[in-house]
């Protein structure tokens, strides 16, 4: 007999020639069931978090591991072995539906795969005919790593699609809440995505800073993730929304995840105590968003309530109704003489004595009836850009005064 086919026979190949591991096989095939239930017994003996599982998950890994083994078996007969390079076909783990794959980390698919393979190498020397343990063990090795890069493949994949769909499902959140959709409809997508009812909740509008949407989303979730807020974000043209939840300060948190947006203004509208009241957020921050150029001097970001004189020109019609009722309708209401103050204030330049001598009156009773109107509409007519406000505000009223109560 030639001197290799005699070390071939004896176990010990020659480099290049692959081992016969025919009798090996059958035993592995008979042992399969057995090499299976022994993964599971070890799997609840050493990984704490396994005994936890519900019946049907640790069901669905006694037949991920039965495919394993199966698979094992299979990738020996088609040749694999510490030679090979084929890999393992990622079919093994269709033995379990993808609910396992959202319940599993792969960290953990991993410590399975680990132990499985532990079990099998404990029990190479009575599967391996004689002459072949060496061979057979340098499989099992080769094996171990094809099925990890399996599971990698496998929980990539899972992990893009879930990406994806859950785009597409952010994208559909923030179009219906520009559209103005029903609080019911806000609230079944909010609960698709699993948004933590984390009040109060805020609506975000500035520039999209371009490229692909995902890495614009991707840069907003990793800022509010260093902040601890709730954040759905959405690209729509050259727009980026965000709804920012589970923060007191929405200003504040939207300050923190400027990086995210392009350049220009970026608004926040009001607070809301929950998502599905969104949409009043949102229609205000896109009319402050539709309206900041009026304000190039407005900081970043700008609450929309500040914007609310640039909304108004701007035809925003929510905008018009709060300085028509919350202003000059709370004048009219808190008497004629905070009106006539106020024009006279305004035809002064500004000045306290001029209007003092053309209200026939002592400047610290102007100075009085001021702060009065500060009191009663929120805006300080001594500050520019409540002046602003409070101009436009009479303007409105006056132009519609039926519709100031």
């Amino acid at each position: 007999m030639p001197a290799g086919a005699h070390e071939a026979s004896a176990g010990h190949p020659v480099e290049g020639q692959a081992v016969d591991l025919s009798a090996t096989l059958r035993r592995v095939e008979r042992a399969a069931g057995s090499l299976a239930t022994a993964s599971v017994a070890r799997m609840d003996e050493t990984l704490g978090w396994f005994r936890e599982l519900p019946a049907e998950q640790r069901s669905m890994v006694m037949l991920v591991v039965q495919a394993g083994i199966r698979s094992l078996v299979e990738w020996l007969h088609r040749g694999g072995g510490a030679d090979s390079q084929q890999e393992v076909s990622d079919l093994v783990f269709d033995a379990a539906p993808q609910a396992l794959a959202r319940s599993i980390s792969l960290q953990q698919t991993v410590a399975l795969v680990k132990v499985t393979i532990d079990v099998v190498e404990e029990q190479v020397p009575h599967l391996a005919a004689p002459g072949e343990a060496e061979a057979l063990r340098e499989a099992v090795l080769k094996f171990s790593r094809e099925i990890a890069f399996s599971a990698a493949r496998v929980y990539a994949r899972a992990a893009e699609t879930r990406g994806a769909w859950d785009a597409r499902l952010q994208a559909l959140l923030v179009d219906a809440l520009l559209r103005g959709d029903s609080s019911d409809v806000l609230a079944s997508r909010a609960a698709a995505l699993g948004w933590a009812d984390a009040p109060p909740v805020a609506v975000a509008v500035g520039r999209s800073p371009g490229g692909e949407t995902a890495a614009v989303l991707h840069s907003v979730y990793r800022s509010a993730r260093r902040i601890g807020a709730e954040v759905i974000g959405g690209v729509h043209g050259d727009r980026l929304v965000v709804v920012i939840g589970g923060v007191s300060d929405p200003l504040a948190a939207t300050a923190k995840l400027l990086a995210g947006f392009g350049a220009g203004p970026v608004v926040v509208g009001p607070s809301v105590p929950s998502l599905d009241l969104a949409t009043e957020s949102a229609r205000a921050a896109l009319a402050g968003y539709r309206a900041a150029a009026a304000w190039p001097a407005a900081p970043r970001p700008v609450a929309a309530d500040d914007l609310l004189p640039e909304r108004a020109l701007a035809g925003d019609t929510e905008a018009r109704r709060v300085l028509r009722q919350a202003v000059y309708g709370a004048l009219v209401r808190a008497g004629g003489e905070l009106l006539e103050t106020l024009d006279a204030f305004f035809a002064a330049g500004g000045v306290l004595e001029s209007a003092a001598r053309a209200l026939f009156v002592h400047p610290n009773t102007v100075r009085y009836r001021l702060r009065r109107v500060s009191d009663v509409t929120g805006f300080s007519p001594l500050a520019p850009r409540d002046a602003f406000a409070l101009r436009v505000a009479l303007a409105l009223g006056r132009l519609d005064p039926t519709q100031h109560l």
